[in-house]
């Protein structure tokens, strides 16, 4: 069996580690898989460093997309992966989550009916202001196989009109296609991650000792959606909240190039000069999956506007403020793990408050056994696929 799996932001590299491990594991003989880089994250640091550091082949092709508006890089990368495709052949196209890499990919495979593998299904923000709603609604409804992290993606889909079967995990039986496509819940791929890489990322990455953080408390913060960095306001309560915190706990944030370059042009003079000479905040560059990890880790509590950054504070049982309105990963917030404070300067810092009186000590397992990788594989071999 041939597959294409597309990436192309940090998100999907990382999480294509988890499929390509155990494509080399255990389906060697089986699977083979080509690796479609869209380009769309073009920085080493947001990119290459992944692939050499988490063990990922190189990629097949690269389209070296780059930056640019929605529209045009969507064009391009569906241009170029649908080249791709037709030169291939695979037996199935395999996206990730919701970026505008995926929503190229499933438009460019639909056309010319080649079946699609959603992993990240049936997440829902119910919010289609953002980009990434769009893109994720897109895909599930142009694939034949659809994978969801959790039961509330399952529920999304069930609403959406997808055919859950009450008895079992997916679908019923027969052949999957387009307009009968079947879904699984399989638990979260990351988790397959985070529980390989956090051994792995304590002996490889001195981050910890690096930055004088042993046995310290910190915040670990990171700001890199639009939605936050192009608005000045909101960018303004963030980083106003974060030196507030900073008074009660040493901050660390590693910069995203998106919130380095829009820094000093939507912040005023006042608060950069707060920001930069401000001690207890560490502004750090990118920093690689594993040093990432090693920092969840440590930290006594994340503050974030990244869905993957969510999961991961809760894979290492960390409280997280979400610096959003609303999120995909509605069980962390219903465990009482995390918190929805937005771009609010006073609910950040009543979740901080809040989370310090009472750290949570529960983290129910809700992601899965670690094994996603390999359920999505057994199922994609299936005779009736």
């Amino acid at each position: 069996m041939k597959l294409v799996t597309i990436i192309g932001a940090r998100p999907q590299i990382i999480k294509a580690a988890a499929l390509s491990r155990a494509i080399k594991n255990h389906y060697a003989d089986r699977i083979q898989e080509v690796i479609v880089h869209t380009g769309q994250h073009y920085d080493d640091n947001m990119s290459q460093v992944f692939f050499d550091e988490l063990g990922i082949p190189s990629p097949d092709y690269n389209l070296h997309v780059g930056s640019a508006s929605h529209g045009v890089q969507t064009a391009r990368m569906t241009e170029g992966i649908e080249a791709l495709l037709i030169k291939e052949h695979p037996d199935f196209i395999v996206l990730y989550g919701d970026t505008n890499s995926t929503l190229a990919g499933a438009v460019a495979a639909a056309k010319i009916h080649v079946p699609i593998v959603h992993i990240e299904a049936g997440l829902r923000s119910f919010n289609k202001s953002m980009p990434e709603e769009i893109n994720r609604i897109v895909c599930d409804h142009c694939s034949t196989l659809l994978f969801t992290p959790t039961k509330a993606g399952l529920e999304n889909l069930k609403r959406e009109g997808f055919p859950i079967d009450e008895s079992g995990p997916s679908t019923g039986s027969g052949s999957a296609t387009i307009d009968h496509p079947k879904v699984y819940h399989c638990g979260d791929i990351m988790y397959d991650n985070s529980l390989h890489f956090a051994n792995i990322a304590e002996e490889k990455t001195d981050i910890i000792q690096r930055l004088e953080l042993k046995d310290k408390p910190f915040i670990l913060a990171t700001i890199h959606r639009d939605s936050n960095t192009d608005h000045p306001e909101r960018l303004s309560a963030i980083f106003r909240a974060l030196i507030r915190l900073s008074e009660q706990c040493q901050v660390v944030l590693p910069l995203h190039p998106r919130t380095s370059k829009l820094l000093k042009t939507n912040l005023d003079e006042s608060l950069q000069t707060q920001i930069f000479n401000n001690t207890k905040i560490k502004l750090i560059p990118p920093v690689s999956f594993l040093e990432m990890i090693a920092l969840e880790r440590h930290a006594q509590l994340v503050m974030t506007d990244s869905g993957g950054v969510q999961k991961e504070a809760y894979f290492f049982k960390k409280p997280c403020i979400i610096l959003r309105p609303e999120t995909e990963w509605v069980e962390i917030v219903e465990t009482g793990n995390a918190i929805l404070a937005d771009a609010d300067e006073t609910r950040i810092i009543q979740a901080w408050q809040h989370f310090k009186d009472n750290p949570p000590t529960v983290f129910p397992e809700i992601f899965g056994d670690g094994h996603a990788a390999e359920f999505i594989l057994e199922k994609m071999l299936e005779p009736s696929m």
